[in-house]
């Protein structure tokens, strides 16, 4: 069966996702990256857009925040752009780890691969990964310049946050150090690793990342520029990971709950992807105990109920 939805109805189910969810309480700020929890908490804004390029935005969905694990998203993009979608299967992996984001133990537990480039271990490997090999200034403007061309605008490297997360990342130096062990490493450690960092860093705003979800949505055409980001046979890769291991160990809950593929991060965004229909993004900074954005899982919630979308339903959808 396929079902018409207006632009009309779409703008009407983020303004009621919004209205519905801005006076929710609960969680808090990232507070162990000091950066993070000193981000106004009373932050909210959500973005979405369709693949012809209009774009749907209320509150605070300008502001500039860091995009932190978000960033796992384009680079697992542009190592499969780059070596592959095979190699990145091979060399990372793409199942759940069933734990949280930067568990150690998952490496021990599973220590041929680092299981998804959506996790901290993988998307350190990912990081590796990424060409021209070791060549820090290179790699960097490859992860800048994928990102640029997902979202059609440049992120911004927040100094402060970046020097922050480098001075509390000890989990992930250890995670960087054993990866290297198991020789599931493909460059220098301490480089991946400060790439890693300084992508996480990136100042990136709603809207931007609402358009990188929508070039995923369509895909890897971005719906502003008209131009080609990625090779479309990697679209649904790309939204299986999220749909696997975007919410790390209750993924499967998100999925059951919302039938939206989306990828969190500590910065309080969460992007989602609805392929052929949409990208959305909504963001706050107030974490629950896993680290997902409390108002933003509800804003998506609220709105995928409204607009009675499932990635999983055999209904299909054309927007007028």
């Amino acid at each position: 069966m396929i079902t018409r939805l207006t632009y009309e109805q779409i703008s009407a189910a983020v303004q009621d996702a919004y209205d519905g969810c801005k006076s929710i309480k609960g969680g808090q700020n990232a507070h162990y990256i000091p950066y993070l929890a000193n981000v106004n908490p009373g932050l909210f804004g959500i973005s979405l857009c369709l693949p012809d390029g209009r774009t749907i935005s209320v509150g605070d969905t300008v502001y500039r925040f860091g995009i932190e694990s978000v960033s796992k998203v384009p680079t697992a993009i542009l190592a499969m752009q780059q070596a592959g979608a095979q190699a990145v299967l091979e060399d990372i992996g793409a199942d759940a780890t069933g734990l949280p984001f930067d568990s150690i133990f998952a490496i021990l537990l599973e220590n041929d691969r680092p299981s998804t480039p959506l996790v901290n271990a993988g998307a350190i490997a990912a990081c590796s990964m990424v060409q021209p090999k070791g060549n820090a200034e290179g790699k960097w403007a490859a992860i800048l310049n994928n990102m640029t061309a997902l979202m059609g605008s440049e992120p911004v490297l927040i100094d402060e946050l970046y020097r922050s997360e480098a001075a509390t990342n000890f989990s992930n130096r250890s995670i960087a150090w054993l990866l290297r062990e198991y020789n599931r490493l493909y460059d220098d450690p301490e480089m991946s690793l400060d790439l890693y960092t300084r992508q996480c860093s990136l100042g990136v705003t709603a809207e931007q990342l609402a358009i990188a979800a929508a070039t995923i949505a369509d895909d890897g055409v971005n719906p502003i520029t008209k131009k080609r980001a990625f090779s479309a046979e990697l679209a649904p890769k790309v939204v299986a990971l999220m749909s696997a291991v975007g919410f790390y160990e209750h993924s499967g809950d998100w999925l059951y709950a919302t039938g939206l593929p989306a990828k969190t991060g500590v910065g309080g965004a969460i992007i989602g992807v609805m392929p052929g229909l949409f990208g959305v993004c909504a963001f706050a900074p107030p974490l629950d105990e896993s680290g997902n954005s409390v108002k933003a899982q509800a804003a998506l919630k609220h709105l995928m109920k409204t607009l009675q979308l499932n990635v999983f339903s055999n209904t299909h959808f054309d927007i007028a």
